[in-house]
């Protein structure tokens, strides 16, 4: 019996699945009747891995519905599928070829399942989420301030500001209340945050935007925050190693870190200063240093010790 793969195209108000190898295809509405079917049909089938496209929350419910029922289920990047359909020349865009190219991706790169966060954790995430938008708000209104000429208008963006600002905090002490009220997160973040440079905040973003920290090997954890370098190689021509991908927030936390802990870490501080010795340019040792530095959270984690200098 071959393998199944099962890619699933979410729409608002529909799912439209894709079954490869067989290339059986059907929709169900999107509603509790229509995933009951939808879950009973797959533990029928009994895939060996179920794609869902990430698409602004929609998956969400049906993410849910799949996990909670015991199914393999991986979300996967959007962009990934994009990048995929053009590779396989696939110009035409409807839901049901949206559902195929998912299915194709998934028995081609074969994610690894993830599991759906529980309850605390989609709200710890969802909350740093909203800090994350926020600060892009506080970071916009201070740009049309540096740009405004008008006075009365500079006060309505400084009133605007002062909102924002207060609303940070409001988050960030609904986050400290959710991570510090649940015995298994505050361990976590205790963890992390023993390791120099990093502080409670990132600490967070890192539980929130990759639960798989720990659980992973290197490689595969630097892969999935971006940190992993990719060849760029045809024939005899060879290109500057590149990264890309992975979950941006969760790059982005770790390079102003890296940034800390290059001055300030004795450890991380001595690799930074032996690739710029070796000739390295900054921006690539200080990836590296980040790269390094996840390194170090992954083994804390899968270790469950604090961070001890050597």
């Amino acid at each position: 019996m071959d393998t199944l793969f099962v890619g699933i195209d979410v729409s608002k108000d529909r799912l439209d699945v894709c079954v490869r190898p067989t290339d059986q295809a059907f929709a169900v509405a999107r509603d509790g009747k229509g995933l009951e079917d939808l879950v009973r049909r797959m533990k029928a089938l009994a895939p060996a891995l179920i794609a869902v496209e990430a698409t602004g929350g929609y998956e969400t419910v049906v993410a849910a519905a799949l996990a909670g029922a015991g199914l393999p289920l991986a979300v996967v990047n959007p962009a990934q599928i994009r990048h995929f359909a053009r590779a396989l020349g696939k110009r035409a865009k409807t839901d049901p070829i949206d559902a195929q190219v998912i299915a194709h991706f998934a028995e081609a790169a074969k994610p690894d399942p993830r599991p759906v966060a529980d309850e605390q954790s989609q709200m710890l995430g969802d909350l740093v989420a909203r800090r994350r938008q926020i600060i892009e708000m506080i970071v916009a209104e201070k740009q049309r301030e540096q740009r405004a000429t008008n006075r009365r208008l500079r006060k309505s963006i400084a009133r605007l500001i002062a909102v924002l600002e207060k609303e940070i905090s409001s988050v960030d002490a609904d986050i400290d209340g959710l991570v510090r009220g649940s015995p298994v997160w505050r361990e976590k973040e205790d963890l992390l945050a023993s390791v120099p440079g990093i502080a409670n905040k990132t600490a967070r973003t890192l539980l929130a935007e990759l639960p798989e920290l720990g659980t992973l090997d290197r490689r595969r954890i630097a892969s999935l925050a971006g940190l992993a370098p990719f060849t760029r190689q045809s024939g005899a021509w060879k290109g500057k190693s590149m990264i890309g991908g992975g979950r941006a927030p969760v790059r982005s936390a770790l390079f102003i870190c890296a940034m800390g802990g290059a001055r300030y870490n004795p450890l991380l501080k001595a690799f930074y200063q032996r690739l710029l010795a070796a000739g390295k340019p900054k921006m690539v040792a200080l990836i590296a240093v980040a790269r390094k530095l996840l390194t170090i959270l992954n083994a804390v984690l899968r270790d469950n010790k604090p961070w001890q200098p050597a």
